[in-house]
């Protein structure tokens, strides 16, 4: 299991609780119930296992916070004074009788995103949707998640430093390319961040090209030759925080059409990050990058949003997309990743991790920017 906060202070967690019931005040929320998924670490410091074994936190907009839990998984839990109480539950007993029992029956509850359907449909027979309004736990959490305070954004600079080592090597030719497989070194990537520290590898992206013009290229048995350019986008969970970066590398000389294309697409994605300012719409960095592009002359090329909020998950809100004109606030993280995608020819992508503060974007990733020549 992924240690998500066992080295954050207890006061960490009561902060949260406590800015989630503000948040539930406003939502008009009686209890908010988080089982398995992110929510739950992020206001507890424990990540339940996804088991049919149900573990629940019950947060009730007033009184005692209750973590109930399996009695064999009991153990693995931290136990925070003033955050929550742990409620064990015996192979006999049922869960969800135990959590709808402590908590009057509720006008408004919040359901985590990721409670399994069987839980929720076993709570309606204890509170039925006619006396019992459901909402999505987004409504109380987002605001919360979006906004990472000072051991978050820490979190993500130690992982982003982890990744940005693991660039390094692919930029200064330590990674062997030529006459492999995507797929192999895809896994050496992966062994990389592993050995930098991270707990879990979530992706290695490795594309040769025509595959790079698919975004999500799954690696394959593509042996990469002199010409390519390989483009490697990978990332994982450190510390319960991850990582994200993509970067290009040429195996000589690329094209005059592919070194132009790169100078647009390194030019949009400054602009992208450039405009991840406090107070502007989550969409005018999509916009900013988009222009860069457009103006190239690679707009029809350019096939997926900007970039995508993370933090204890690769990908949250805020998202960076046209239509979303919710504004970005201090704390906010996310990704620049504009890309050109020429089907049946190559692909290109740049990506860095942004943090929004009062200074100005604040890019987690320092990794060379260029696309560097190898061989």
């Amino acid at each position: 299991m992924i240690d998500m906060g066992s080295d954050l202070d207890t006061s960490v967690y009561r902060d949260r609780i406590v800015r989630a019931r503000a948040s539930m005040e406003r939502a008009g929320v009686d209890v908010l119930l988080l089982s398995v998924g992110s929510d739950l670490p992020y206001l507890s410091g424990y990540e339940a296992m996804p088991l049919e074994r149900l573990t629940m936190l019950v947060v009730p907009r007033d009184g005692e916070v209750t973590l109930v839990i399996p009695k064999l998984e009991a153990p693995r839990v931290t136990v925070r004074a003033g955050v929550f109480e742990v409620l064990p539950w015996n192979e006999t007993d049922d869960p969800v009788a135990i959590v709808a029992s402590l908590v009057a029956r509720p006008r408004a509850v919040a359901v985590g995103d990721t409670m399994w359907a069987r839980f929720l449909v076993e709570l309606l027979g204890h509170w039925p949707s006619g006396g019992t309004r459901y909402l999505r736990g987004t409504a109380v959490m987002n605001e919360l998640r979006m906004r990472k305070d000072a051991s978050e954004v820490a979190a993500l600079q130690a992982a982003g430093a982890a990744a940005d080592r693991v660039a390094t090597k692919l930029q200064q030719g330590d990674i062997a390319l030529v006459g492999r497989t995507e797929a192999a070194v895809s896994g050496e990537i992966s062994a990389r961040l592993l050995a930098e520290g991270h707990d879990v590898v979530n992706f290695a992206i490795v594309a040769t090209g025509e595959n790079a013009a698919s975004p999500h290229h799954h690696a394959g048995e593509r042996v990469i030759a002199r010409g390519d350019m390989v483009l490697c986008d990978f990332g994982g969970t450190m510390n319960g925080y991850c990582s994200d970066i993509t970067r290009c590398v040429s195996i000589g000389e690329p094209p005059a059409e592919v070194a132009h294309a790169y100078a647009v697409l390194r030019a949009a994605q400054a602009a992208g990050v450039e405009a991840g300012v406090v107070g502007a719409d989550c969409q005018d960095v999509d916009r900013a990058a988009r222009r860069v592009i457009t103006d190239g002359g690679y707009g029809e090329f350019f096939i997926h949003r900007t970039g995508h909020g993370i933090g204890m998950e690769a990908h949250e809100d805020p998202y960076m997309v046209e239509g979303n004109n919710s504004p970005i606030e201090v704390g906010h993280a996310f990704s620049v990743e504009p890309g050109i995608y020429v089907p049946g020819s190559w692909g290109m992508r740049l990506e860095d991790i942004v943090v929004a503060t009062a200074d100005g974007p604040l890019a987690i990733n320092q990794v060379d920017h260029d696309l560097v020549v190898l061989g």
